[in-house]
């Protein structure tokens, strides 16, 4: 089935300074497109541009992949049952996909639905994917400030130059990508910029329920199922208040979320749940904290935040309160 391994059309060499002796030793610049955006939804064609340490490209891949149910929104990816039936399964191309995977940063357009959708392939495969790292261009071209009408691929193409000729090809929005992130590391590392890594965790919760097959879908996988989305049951406690810096969650606190997390949000959701928090899904004047690792961007939740003055901690400091948090009060 079509599968391709080839040496792409030269990209201008730059042995440009990569920045701090942090930055990456090598980046796989990833495309996938889907048959759609939920949790059960799969794969059909990935791409993966192999660069080096400079963000000059080594080589280039592409695969179609039979998603063995309705390939979904066709008008979008172009790919119809007929020209998936015979390419293979994710777990036929998996090791040839962690291979260019492997030891490099995964980097891609709002990189958490790649990795996310990436992630659960493997995990279907009952394999690992060997990322540790990605790093979303979206949050990139945030930290260098780029005069950017919206945050879609075309507009940051557009902003270095690059044409696309076929959107929403997982090969050609690879290679778009590819030559838009090479100028932004470079920009990045002669600003002294901090890369917006985030680690990449494997998806360990797996249900023994099965997952309901669509309407034309004749599922040859039956060992389990992503856990349904469910309604979370009301929390316990009372709210307290707002968080205070320097001291602890207590339980009822209202906690929201808002952008990119390196664990899954459903899974950082749960286990704020299970510590007795009350999770919200908008930010108001009760809520008592927002949990975000991008507070400058201006999604609605954080411009709420700033209007509220409600406190604001990334991902990483809220693991650590998730820690010890108090008991509520009476």
């Amino acid at each position: 089935m079509p599968q391709a391994s080839a040496t792409p059309r030269p990209l201008r060499p730059t042995h440009a300074p990569t920045g701090p002796p942090a930055y990456p030793e090598g980046y796989a610049v990833v495309d996938v497109e889907t048959t759609g955006l939920a949790r059960e939804d799969r794969i059909v064609s990935a791409a993966v541009y192999r660069l080096d340490a400079q963000g000059n490209v080594e080589d280039h891949w592409y695969t179609l992949v039979n998603p063995q149910r309705d390939p979904g929104p066709v008008w979008i990816h172009g790919l119809t049952s007929d020209m998936l039936q015979d390419a293979p399964l994710f777990k036929d191309i998996a090791g040839e996909f962690a291979g260019r995977l492997a030891d490099r940063v995964l980097v891609a357009h709002n990189a958490i639905f790649d990795w996310q959708m990436i992630a659960r392939e493997y995990a279907r495969a009952e394999e690992t994917a060997p990322v540790r790292q990605r790093l979303c261009t979206i949050a990139l071209s945030k930290e260098l400030n780029l005069p950017l009408p919206n945050h879609k691929l075309e507009s940051l193409a557009a902003h270095f130059g690059v044409v696309q000729q076929r959107a929403h090809h997982a090969l050609d929005d690879a290679r778009v990508l590819a030559e838009a992130f090479r100028p932004s590391l470079h920009a990045a590392a002669r600003d002294g910029v901090r890369l917006p890594l985030l680690e990449c965790r494997p998806l360990t919760e797996w249900s023994d329920s099965a997952v309901t097959p669509r309407i034309g879908y004749q599922s040859s996988y039956r060992g389990g199922g992503w856990r349904p989305s469910r309604k979370r049951p009301a929390c316990p406690h009372p709210n307290p208040g707002r968080f205070e810096d320097g001291k602890p969650l207590k339980q009822g606190m209202r906690i929201a979320f808002s952008g990119d997390t390196s664990v899954e949000r459903e899974l950082l959701e749960d286990r704020a749940v299970e510590a007795g928090l009350h999770i919200a899904t908008s930010v108001s004047r009760l809520t008592s904290l927002l949990v975000t690792n991008d507070p400058d961007s201006a999604t609605s939740k954080t411009v709420k935040a700033k209007s509220f003055g409600t406190p604001v901690v990334d991902e990483a400091a809220f693991t650590q309160l998730l820690r010890d948090v108090a008991a509520a009060d009476g």
